[in-house]
C-alpha cells in the first residue's frame, strides 16, 4: 500500500509542479552575487613586455583605478584600488578586486608610453549558467601586454557569480550537492540517493538509467567504493551519460558518474570542522584546513565515520532436478555490521609564476568492519516420501581495506587566453584482507535438538590492486569561438587476489585447506589512448555549437590462475570511438542538443576471477575469465528551458544499443564442495548476452513553488530489452517497461531554518546488468546478491520499491557559520529489495531491507574567504579538481 502511495505522490506532485511552469516567457537571468552583496574575488594577472624585443619589463608600475564618490568633497574622483611593480620577468598579479563598477588599468615605466585600458566586471550571467566559465572569467589572464604607442587594447573582462542547482554542459549534467543536508555525516552511497537520475539500492549499488556507471573521483577512475567516501567531502556530482571522445571509452551502457571532492578555494587561513552522532550511537567527524601564503597553497582534510548496519531478509527458492526430487528452500537472515573508516587528503599547490602551477596531493582511506550474520534454513524435499531439514548457520566476518592515492599535476597557461597544457600522473594502490568463520548446525525436525557437531568452515582472503594513469592534454582556441583539444593517456591496472578455503576436520583437530575451491589469481589490464576534439560556435544571438571527436584505444588483458597455471587473455589492438555533440540555442532560455558516442565496457575483477565462492552452499558464485568487453552505441537528444520565476526544465530522449552485454546468469554446474565431492548445484556467474537495447525519456525540473519552497523532480520512463537467444535453451528475450522517479523539496523557513524532504520510487524493472564499467578493484559492485544470491538481468526482475528521507537544519552565529542538522532516512520503512528470478533449473524470490529510520545529528562550523584564482591556475585533472574543464563551449 505504501508503494502505491509513493508512486501516486510522485506522479501527482510532478503534474502539479510542471503545471506551474509559466509558458512563453524568457529566462529570468539576473546578475549579481548571491544575496546581492559585493564580493572582492576578482583577479587580474599578466606580463608587461617590450613591444620591440618582447622581453619582460622590470619595475613597471601597474595600477587599477576606480572612480568613486568622495563623501567629504561630495565629488567623484579616481582612486587607486590595487597596484604593484612588475617582477624582473615583467609579471604582475592584482588580487581581491571588487566585481562591481568600472575600472581603468594603467601601466607606466620609465622610457615607455603610458598604457591605459578600461576594464569592467560585467555581472551579466554567462549563457547556460556555466559556473566553470564564470570562475575562469573572474580569474583573468591579461596576457603579454606590449607597451608602445600602438598598444593592443584588451577586451572587457566579464565576471558572473551564481551557482545553479544543476547545469547542462556540452557533454554532462552537474549537480551541486554541497548544500544537501539529508546526507550530512554519511557516505557517498547515501548522497547518490539525492542526485536526480541516480538510483541506489539498499546495498549501495548505483545504477544510471538501469545500468551500472563507471565511478570516477576527481576526473579519474578509482579503486574506492562509494561507501569509502564521506558525503561531507563531496562538492558536486557530474553525470556524463554519453561521454565524448575526450574521456575514457570505458563505461558501456551508463557512462560516467564523477565525484568532485571539495578543494582549497579560500585565501589565508580557513577551515571547517564537523561532528555528529546517530541513533545507533555511532560517531562521525571531520576537519578541513587550508592556508595560502606566498606561492604555496597547502590543503588538508580528515574525515572519520563509524557505521553500524543492520539488515534482515528472506529467501524462497525451488530447485528443479531430473535425476532427484525437487527441493524447496526457505531462509531468513539477520545481519549486523560494525566498523569505522577514515578518509584523509593532503596536498599543496606551488604557484611557480603567473602561468605555471604544480599541484601535489594524496588521499588515504582506511577502514575495518566486522559483521555477524545468522541464517535459519529450512529445506523440504518433494518426493514420494517427503523429508525436511533445518539448520542454523552463524557467520563472523572481518574485513580491512587500505588505500593510498598520490597524484601530481602540472598546468601551463599560455599568453593567449584559453590555451593551456596539462600533465598529470595518478597512482592508486589498494589492499584488502578478510576472514570469514562459518558454523552450520543441523537440527532435528523439532528445531531444538542438535544433530552432531557443527560443520566449521574458514575462508581467508586477501588482495591488492595498483592503478596508474599518465595523461597529458592540450587545449588551444581556434579563431574567435573554436577550440581544439587533444591528449594522450596510459592506464595500467594490476590486480591480485588470494582465496583460501579450509574446513575443520574433527579427527585431526585442525583446519585443512581445500585446494579445489581455493584460488590465487592475478591479472593485468592495459589501455593506451589518444584523442582529439574540435568545437566551434556559429552565430551570436542564437548560436549553434558543435563538437566532433575521435578517440583511439588499444587494450590488452592477461590473467593467470596461479594455482593451476591456467591463463586467460583478450586483446583489442585498435578500436575507434567517435563522438558528435550538436547544440542549438533557440532563444528565450532554450537549448536543443543531440549527441552520439561509441563506448566500451570491460569486465571488472570480480566478474573475471574463476573462483567458486562456496561460503554459502545455497548461493554459490563464480567469475568468468572468458568474458569479452561489451560495445555500446549511444544516442541522446536533450532539450533545456529556463523560465521566468526561476523555473527550469531539462528533457532527454535516449537510445542505447549494446553488443556482447555482460550480464548475470544462473545455471547448474558441477562444483567441488568443502567435503571434496562434486555436486550439481545452482551457480551464479556472468555471460556475454547477444545484445541489449534500452531507450527512454528522462525529465528533470526545478520549480520554485513559493518564495520559501522549491522542488527538484526527476522522472525516467524507460524500456530495457536483453536478447539471450541461442545462448541457453531456457533463455530468450527479456524486456520490461519501467519508471523511476525522484523528488527533492527544499523549505527555507524564518530563523535560518531549512527543511529538505526527498523521496524516490522505482517500478518493476529488469534486474540491472552486472557490468561495472571498469571501476577498478573494489569498484565494480553490481546489483543484488548477499543473502538470496545475485540477481540476474537475463532471468529476473526487481519488484517496485521506494522511500522518503527528511532533514532539518538550523544555521546560527555570525554569517551563519555554524549549523545543526537532524536527518532521518527511510522514515516509512518502505525501501526493500524484492527480486524474482527463474529458469528451467530454479525459481527464486528474495526480499531484504537495510538500515531504516536511522536518526543522525550533526554540527558544523566553517570559516574563511573565497579565492577563485586557484580554479584557473591548477591542473584540475591530477586528482585535484575533476572534470570541471570544458563544461560548456564559449558562446
Amino acid at each position: 500500500m505504501m508503494k502505491n502511495f509513493l508512486a501516486g505522490l510522485l506522479c501527482l506532485v510532478s503534474i502539479s509542479v510542471f503545471s506551474q511552469i509559466p509558458g512563453g516567457q524568457g529566462g529570468n537571468r539576473r546578475g549579481g552575487m548571491p544575496g546581492g552583496g559585493q564580493a572582492n574575488i576578482g583577479h587580474f594577472y599578466g606580463k608587461v613586455v617590450d613591444s620591440k624585443y618582447n622581453k619582460g619589463i622590470d619595475a613597471a608600475s601597474v595600477q587599477l583605478i576606480q572612480n568613486k564618490f568622495d563623501t567629504v568633497t561630495k565629488q567623484r574622483k579616481d582612486v587607486v584600488i590595487a597596484g604593484q611593480l612588475t617582477t624582473p620577468k615583467g609579471e604582475f598579479s592584482l588580487e581581491n578586486l571588487p566585481v562591481m563598477g568600472q575600472f581603468k588599468l594603467r601601466i607606466t615605466a620609465i622610457g615607455y608610453v603610458t598604457y591605459e585600458q578600461k576594464v569592467q566586471f560585467d555581472m551579466k550571467p554567462a549563457q547556460g549558467g556555466d559556473f566553470s566559465q564564470m570562475l575562469n572569467n573572474v580569474d583573468k589572464d591579461l596576457g603579454n601586454i606590449k607597451i608602445n604607442e600602438d598598444a593592443k587594447e584588451l577586451s572587457e573582462v566579464k565576471v558572473v557569480a551564481t551557482k545553479p542547482l544543476y547545469q547542462m554542459g556540452v557533454d554532462r549534467k552537474i549537480f551541486n550537492v554541497e548544500k544537501n543536508i539529508v546526507t550530512t555525516g554519511q557516505t557517498a552511497t547515501e548522497l547518490m540517493k539525492n542526485v536526480p537520475g541516480v538510483n541506489v539500492d539498499i546495498d549501495g549499488n548505483v545504477t544510471l538509467r538501469n545500468a551500472a556507471p563507471t565511478i570516477f573521483v576527481d576526473g579519474r577512475p578509482t579503486t574506492l567504493t562509494l561507501d569509502q567516501i564521506p558525503a561531507d567531502a563531496i562538492e558536486s556530482v557530474e553525470i556524463i551519460t554519453n561521454p565524448s571522445a575526450k574521456f575514457d571509452a570505458s563505461g558501456g551502457t551508463a557512462g560516467i558518474l564523477n565525484i568532485v571532492l571539495k578543494k582549497n578555494r579560500k585565501a589565508g587561513y580557513n577551515g571547517n570542522i564537523r561532528a555528529g552522532i546517530d541513533s545507533r550511537g555511532k560517531l562521525n567527524g571531520g576537519v578541513d584546513f587550508n592556508v595560502k601564503q606566498g606561492k604555496f597553497n597547502v590543503f588538508a582534510s580528515l574525515n572519520y565515520n563509524q557505521r553500524k548496519s543492520i539488515s534482515e531478509g528472506t529467501t524462497y527458492r525451488e530447485n528443479y532436478y531430473t535425476d532427484q526430487p525437487d527441493l524447496i528452500l526457505n531462509q531468513t537472515t539477520n545481519s549486523t555490521s560494525n566498523g569505522a573508516f577514515a578518509f584523509g587528503r593532503l596536498g599543496f599547490d606551488y604557484l611557480m609564476d603567473n602561468r605555471n602551477t604544480l599541484t601535489v596531493s594524496a588521499s588515504f582511506p582506511h577502514g575495518k568492519f566486522k559483521s555477524d550474520q545468522t541464517d535459519h534454513i529450512n529445506v523440504d524435499t518433494l518426493a514420494i516420501n517427503p523429508s525436511s531439514s533445518y539448520a542454523i548457520r552463524h557467520t563472523l566476518n572481518d574485513r580491512t581495506f587500505t588505500n593510498i592515492g598520490p597524484a601530481i599535476g602540472y598546468k601551463h597557461l599560455f599568453p593567449k587566453q584559453g590555451r593551456e597544457l596539462t600533465a598529470d600522473v595518478n597512482y592508486n594502490r589498494s589492499t584488502n584482507s578478510g576472514t570469514g568463520n562459518y558454523s552450520t548446525q543441523n537440527y532435528e525436525t523439532d528445531h531444538l535438538t542438535p544433530i552432531g557437531d557443527p560443520a566449521l568452515q574458514l575462508l581467508q582472503s586477501s588482495g591488492s590492486s595498483t592503478f596508474i594513469t599518465i595523461q597529458s592534454d592540450y587545449t588551444s582556441p581556434m579563431g574567435k569561438t573554436g577550440k581544439l583539444e587533444s591528449g594522450v593517456r596510459a592506464a595500467i591496472r594490476n590486480n591480485k587476489n588470494i582465496n583460501t578455503n579450509l574446513v575443520y576436520v574433527d579427527s585431526l583437530g585442525t583446519y585443512v585447506v581445500l585446494p579445489n575451491i581455493s584460488s590465487n589469481y592475478k591479472f593485468t589490464d592495459q589501455v593506451y589512448a589518444a584523442y582529439g576534439t574540435y568545437s566551434n560556435s556559429v552565430g551570436k544571438t542564437k548560436p549553434f555549437t558543435y563538437q566532433v571527436g575521435l578517440r583511439v584505444e588499444s587494450s590488452k588483458y592477461d590473467g593467470t590462475l596461479i594455482s593451476t597455471g591456467e591463463k586467460f587473455s583478450n586483446q583489442y589492438p585498435f578500436e575507434l570511438f567517435p563522438s558528435v555533440f550538436l547544440t542549438k540555442n533557440l532563444g528565450n532560455g532554450q537549448d536543443l542538443q543531440a549527441n552520439y558516442s561509441r563506448r566500451i565496457n570491460r569486465p571488472n575483477f570480480f566478474q573475471l576471477i574463476p573462483y567458486y565462492d562456496v561460503s554459502d552452499l545455497l548461493n554459490i558464485s563464480v567469475g568468468n575469465p572468458n568474458l569479452k568487453p561489451e560495445f555500446t552505441n549511444s544516442f541522446e537528444v536533450n532539450y533545456s528551458k529556463t523560465f521566468a520565476g526561476g523555473h527550469s526544465l531539462l528533457t532527454s530522449v535516449y537510445f542505447k544499443q549494446t553488443n556482447h552485454l555482460i550480464t548475470r546468469y544462473q545455471t547448474r554446474q558441477d562444483v567441488p564442495l568443502p567435503d571434496g565431492k562434486l555436486d550439481s548445484v545452482i551457480v551464479s556467474t556472468y555471460i556475454n548476452a547477444n545484445s541489449s537495447q534500452s531507450y527512454g525519456l528522462e525529465i528533470t525540473s526545478k520549480n520554485p513553488i513559493a518564495s520559501w519552497v522549491d522542488v527538484t523532480t526527476n522522472l525516467n520512463f524507460f524500456n530495457a530489452r536483453i536478447d539471450n537467444s541461442g545462448i541457453d535453451s531456457t533463455l530468450g528475450i527479456n524486456s520490461q517497461l519501467a519508471f523511476f522517479g525522484k523528488m527533492n523539496f527544499n523549505f527555507k523557513l524564518p530563523g535560518n531554518f531549512t527543511i529538505q524532504l526527498s523521496g524516490d520510487y522505482q517500478s518493476r524493472t529488469i534486474a540491472p546488468p552486472g557490468g561495472s564499467g571498469g571501476g577498478g578493484f573494489g569498484g565494480g559492485r553490481g546489483g543484488g546478491g548477499f543473502f538470496g544470491g545475485p540477481t540476474s538481468a537475463s532471468q529476473g526482475y526487481i519488484n517496485p520499491t521506494g522511500g522518503v528521507d527528511i532533514a532539518f537544519r538550523k544555521e546560527f552565529m555570525k554569517d551563519r557559520k555554524a549549523s545543526l542538522t537532524l536527518a532521518v532516512n527511510d522514515i516509512f520503512k518502505t525501501r526493500v529489495q524484492d527480486v524474482h528470478s527463474e529458469n528451467a533449473y530454479f525459481l527464486q524470490d528474495y526480499d531484504r531491507r537495510r538500515d531504516w529510520r536511522v536518526v543522525r545529528l550533526n554540527f558544523a562550523y566553517r570559516f574563511g574567504k573565497f579565492d577563485v584564482s586557484l580554479f584557473k591556475r591548477k591542473n584540475t585533472k591530477s586528482g585535484a579538481e575533476g572534470l570541471q574543464e570544458g563544461i560548456q563551449m564559449q558562446q
